[in-house]
């Protein structure tokens, strides 16, 4: 992964805040806000827990190409299949799964498993994961 940040100039509590409009932005329990929650609570836990060398270590695995290897447990066509396989009780914590080609993973929050969305490594290489910046968008107003 080209673009990402040498983890040894990462201000973690620059972005932690940087989070904060992100969730902000979404409604109350919305997925997109659980998420972005989640995320800036993990990086709270690194900053706090005394994990941030730890954490450089990691990321500067994935600045030379490195990608964890993890196996995808289930296919689903829509979102709400996964769902259903989590109601029946199959799913566990960190479970990843596909839906419509897209990675997800469940993960288990005060005793309630959440799906996020987690990208396969392919789908990082799309143009959607490509380019993440604002202007990117039509700029043809």
């Amino acid at each position: 992964m080209a673009d990402t940040p040498d983890p040894e100039m990462v201000d973690l509590e620059e972005m932690i805040d940087f989070l904060s409009p992100f969730i902000e932005k979404h409604a109350e329990g919305s997925k997109e806000r659980r998420g972005f929650s989640f995320a800036q609570i993990a990086l709270m836990y690194l900053r706090d827990e005394v994990k941030k060398e730890d954490f450089a270590e990691y990321c500067k695995k994935f600045r030379a190409g490195y990608w964890p290897k993890f196996d995808i447990v289930q296919e689903f066509a829509t979102r709400q299949e996964a769902d259903q396989w989590r109601a029946s009780g199959q799913a566990k914590d960190r479970d990843r799964v596909k839906i419509a080609g897209k990675g997800y993973i469940f993960l288990e929050v005060d005793g309630k498993l959440y799906l996020t969305i987690s990208p396969l490594p392919e789908e990082l290489n799309s143009p959607e994961w490509q380019d993440d910046s604002e202007d990117s968008e039509d700029d043809t107003e």
